[in-house]
């Protein structure tokens, strides 16, 4: 695992108040469950997890300021996954790139598949008033059976 670099700027974040970032806490108890199945007998205690949640928001906030740098110094004004992978290697974690732009490329396809899924009103082929008397129908229809 690779170590950061000195002179990052981590100092502005903490003066900003933003401290009290937090993760899901049931998210990043799913996340390590699925790496300690129960049949492996290990357990992650409640100390660890948090723990685990500041290193992770730490780790973000680290990335995400060199990005923000990175992307300042070339005069852009949205963080690309280009930033992200150059704050990587900058603050030398250059071995997680790969693991990186790989979950980046499963992000896009996923959101291809949302695309195409299309719009449901659309795909109807009914009006707004069609389709809002069909749902009146449907909610009185749930009343009368649960009268």
């Amino acid at each position: 695992m690779g170590r950061p670099k000195k002179g990052t700027n981590r100092d502005s974040f903490d003066r900003n108040g933003n401290d009290d970032l937090s993760l899901p806490k049931a998210t990043v108890q799913k996340i390590v469950s699925e790496i300690l199945p129960s049949s492996s007998g290990v357990s992650f205690s409640k100390e660890a997890r948090d723990l685990l949640i500041e290193c992770c928001v730490e780790f973000i906030t680290l990335v995400s300021s060199e990005a923000n740098e990175i992307s300042e110094k070339e005069a852009k004004k949205t963080i690309a996954c280009d930033h992200i992978t150059k704050a990587l290697d900058t603050l030398g974690f250059s071995e997680y790139i790969p693991a990186v732009l790989e979950a980046a490329a499963q992000h896009k396809e996923t959101q291809k598949v949302r695309e195409k899924r299309g719009n449901k009103f659309e795909e109807s082929g009914m009006t707004l008033e069609e389709l809002e008397e069909l749902q009146r129908q449907q909610f009185e229809a749930a009343r009368e059976r649960h009268a």
